[in-house]
């Protein structure tokens, strides 16, 4: 490993702040996270609830740098390798800025992939642009594994977006916990879904963990058009 500061690409779901713990357990100088927050669809980003992760930094007590690029206009664009790359550049920046700003630049990125080559040919590529390392614990981890590891260690892991065959309004706001996943592990063979939502098929986001120091309490109402389902945050606040 390479000096300097390590950053943790953040959205405050569940396989970011799995890449993020597991960083922290090793020990890895985690000293930024930071937060794409998309104005419309993206290739590259978890989209819902995003503003979220400011709370969620505040918890785990790094601090958090929020990027705001304008609307990637995903479905406006025909080539998705260029879409990707294109979102990337907003990123990049932010973290060549932080390069600049931090002793020792930055050594390595933290990413929460689990099997899009899309997303993780594109961060490797970066990290190496940057000359970082990258961090991926969950790259072609087996998901049934990996969900049962987040929960043994004590993730509390809250669905906050559906958007697939089987997973109807009731998911809305559901805790991921070992019922909801050996639910999806049958969805998984009846209709494909992945069961870590690896394909769009749903959004999380981490209440609470080992690595946070207060949990997070959400109010929040539903929207269901029928097939896909979001949920909207009212008020969020940490348990002190």
């Amino acid at each position: 490993m390479t000096s300097g500061a390590w950053i943790s690409l953040f959205s405050g779901g569940k396989d970011s702040s799995w890449a993020l713990y597991q960083a922290l357990q090793r020990d890895l100088p985690v000293e930024r996270l930071v937060t794409v927050h998309p104005a419309g669809d993206s290739y590259m980003y978890h989209v819902p609830a995003t503003e979220l992760a400011t709370l969620a930094a505040e918890s785990i007590g790094v601090p958090l740098v929020d990027v705001h690029p304008d609307d990637f206009g995903a479905d406006d664009v025909p080539d998705a390798g260029v879409q990707g790359d294109e979102e990337l550049k907003p990123l990049e920046a932010a973290l060549e800025g932080l390069a600049a700003e931090l002793d020792g630049g930055i050594a390595g990125l933290t990413a929460g992939a689990v099997e899009s080559e899309y997303q993780t040919s594109r961060i490797e590529a970066m990290a190496d642009r940057l000359d970082a390392d990258l961090f991926a614990p969950l790259w072609r981890r087996d998901p049934v594994a990996l969900a049962e590891e987040m929960l043994d260690t004590g993730f509390e892991i809250t669905i906050i977006q559906v958007a697939a065959a089987g997973l109807d309004e009731s998911w809305l706001g559901r805790t991921l916990d070992a019922d909801a996943l050996a639910e999806l592990q049958q969805l998984n063979e009846e209709y494909g879904v992945h069961v870590l939502g690896e394909g769009g098929e749903f959004e999380t986001f981490v209440t609470d963990g080992p690595h946070m120091g207060h949990r997070i309490e959400l109010d929040y109402t539903t929207e269901w058009d029928g097939t896909r389902g979001t949920v909207t945050v009212e008020d969020a606040r940490l348990d002190r």
